[in-house]
């Protein structure tokens, strides 16, 4: 008998959907003993002409807005690419200096921050739509202010009939989409052997990975044994309540959530859970 001790995970099999940081979830998964299963969903595609964003940044070099809520660090990033034709890194911290400044989050705040950018309010954790508004409730209430939201893959609809609710015009500044990946047998693969019982947990890093995973299931025919799978015998976790909604939304489990919405929480909590939860699958 081998003296040694079990791993975390001690060998399960781990379907991981997110795609732009998957190796580095791979790689947490493989640390706590576990098999990870690269599964991209979804895939960011910058728009490349966005009549929104152009206007945006007019707007915004001319103090147009009177608040800014930056979504994703991705968007900024994306946003600021777009634009350097028009518009320097130097213009945009200028810009940047006629409207109050909102991150959503770590993320956002550390592309801001690359800027040069002050940030005015900074959402706590764990940086949904709610944390967005009561952190605007508290310390910069929008009712008539000019407000201009930089959105992620698809408008986020809760803030902004909230906001527009509190009395602010709203401009949506949208700068990327999600998509399918371009090559889905990794997904597909995946999605089959969490059916054919071979996989023991799911990582839901993302409210549109729910959407594109019963996307392809149901491209796949598979999507009913998919849904009894993850209910009976799949450990799914969520990265936090965003992805959580999304799950429970499509009549999907949610066993484990981790106190912080971060991928590595998410591992560790699933790592260290899994067992109790009582139906992961070998």
């Amino acid at each position: 008998m081998s003296d040694t001790p079990p791993t975390p995970f001690d060998g399960l099999r781990v379907a991981i959907f997110e795609a732009r940081m998957a190796g580095a979830l791979g790689d947490l998964v493989s640390r706590h003993g576990g098999e990870p299963v690269a599964a991209p969903s979804m895939r960011e595609v910058p728009l490349e002409e966005s009549p929104e964003a152009l206007a945006f940044v007019a707007g915004l070099a001319a103090g147009r807005f009177d608040l800014t809520i930056f979504e994703t660090g991705v968007g900024v990033r994306y946003l600021v690419d777009l634009l350097a034709p028009r518009m320097s890194k130097a213009d945009w911290v200028e810009a940047l200096k006629r409207t109050k400044v909102v991150a959503r989050g770590p993320k956002p705040a550390t592309a801001l921050r690359e800027l040069g950018a002050a940030i005015d309010v900074m959402v706590p954790s764990p940086n949904t739509w709610r944390e967005t508004l009561a952190a605007l409730d508290d310390r910069a209430p929008v009712a008539g202010l000019r407000v201009a939201v930089q959105e992620y893959g698809k408008p986020p609809v809760e803030l902004l009939d909230g906001l527009a609710d509190r009395g602010a015009d709203v401009t949506r500044v949208p700068v990327y989409r999600w998509a399918l990946p371009v090559d889905l047998n990794p997904l597909r693969s995946a999605l089959a052997r969490i059916v054919a019982g071979e996989i023991g947990a799911a990582l839901f890093t993302a409210a549109q990975q729910v959407d594109h995973v019963l996307e392809v299931a149901k491209a796949e025919g598979i999507e009913d044994d998919l849904r009894a799978a993850l209910a009976a015998r799949v450990v799914v976790g969520s990265v936090g309540p965003t992805t959580s909604e999304a799950l429970r939304a499509n009549a999907l489990p949610v066993d484990v959530e981790p106190d912080h919405p971060k991928s590595g929480h998410l591992v560790a909590a699933v790592a260290a859970n899994w067992r109790a939860v009582g139906k992961a699958a070998r």
